[in-house]
């Protein structure tokens, strides 16, 4: 097999050889049917209420409990955009995806996380152990460097 491949490789011949080189012509791409697409995607979205409505509000928040719908629903409004020869995201499943956003989500905000500071010993500490480190590390130059002179 190595063999074959090596012969063919050697045979100088080139990929223009073997290949047409003419360009194809690009297939004829139909327009999206963009009031076909708004019914189409308006089915995903009843799809995504009728299962949502099986999920207790208070897990509306935590991805978890709905994760398999939304990525269904995300799949239904891919699949039915590129049905209608239409891309995908566009401006209309963005404005759906906004509507179910405004209307499942709009009360998930993470609230905000408020720093506060280390207590003052555990400051004090935080604070003294590398200044101690720093100058014991001097020290121990210092030190070392002095004895070499009497190792020497």
């Amino acid at each position: 097999m190595i063999t074959s491949v090596n012969a063919w490789m050697m045979g100088g011949s080139s990929a223009t050889d073997s290949f047409n080189i003419q360009p194809t012509p690009p297939r004829p791409k139909k327009a999206c049917n963009e009031s076909r697409l708004q019914w189409e995607v308006e089915v995903c979205c009843e799809d995504f209420k009728r299962d949502m409505a099986h999920i207790d509000p208070q897990y509306w928040c935590n991805l978890t409990h709905f994760i398999s719908e939304y990525y269904l629903f995300t799949l239904c409004t891919e699949t039915k955009s590129q049905t209608v020869h239409c891309y995908w995201p566009n401006p209309l499943v963005e404005s759906l995806m906004i509507r179910i956003h405004k209307h499942f989500f709009s009360n998930c905000t993470m609230e905000q996380v408020v720093w506060v500071d280390p207590p003052d010993d555990t400051l004090t500490i935080l604070i003294l152990i590398p200044v101690f480190l720093t100058l014991a590390m001097i020290a121990l130059v210092v030190w070392c460097s002095k004895r070499s002179d009497i190792l020497a």
